[in-house]
């Protein structure tokens, strides 16, 4: 079963917080919580309490085992942009914009991997080249 939870209209740019939902993506969800707790910013700030707030949800629906759920999704969109003038020199102005995210996540049970499946094998074949090798010219 999926555990969502939302935060909208969180008051940083998207692009400061999706680093830290690419980090958390497909981990544990103490894993997710002990990597946000050391990292002092404020996208990590915000992105742990999202994950607190799936993690209460779980609890709430009672969830059979807290311990193991994974973090499958982590987005993070962008929301309204407040524009402002700045007044520059010479009569002229700049624009600000404010930015805001809309941060969600979800927490699920882990995949169910049967024992007959064989792992994926790890071999790639090589790339082929965009061109052959070029001869050295010769006068």
């Amino acid at each position: 079963m999926d555990y969502k939870a939302v935060h909208r209209y969180a008051d940083t740019g998207p692009r400061k917080i999706r680093l830290f939902a690419d980090l958390i993506r497909g981990r544990n969800v103490d894993e997710a919580l002990q990597l946000l707790r050391f990292y002092h910013n404020r996208g990590a700030k915000l992105i742990e309490e999202v994950v607190r707030s799936a993690l209460g949800n779980a609890d709430f629906l009672e969830c059979p085992d807290l311990d193991s759920l994974i973090v499958s999704e982590a987005r993070v969109d962008g929301g309204p942009t407040f524009k402002r003038m700045q007044p520059r020199a010479r009569g002229t102005a700049f624009q600000i914009k404010r930015r805001l995210a809309h941060i969600h996540v979800t927490l699920s049970d882990p995949p169910e991997t049967s024992p007959t499946e064989a792992p994926a094998s790890s071999f790639r074949r090589p790339r082929p080249r965009a061109c052959p090798r070029r001869r050295p010219v010769t006068n």
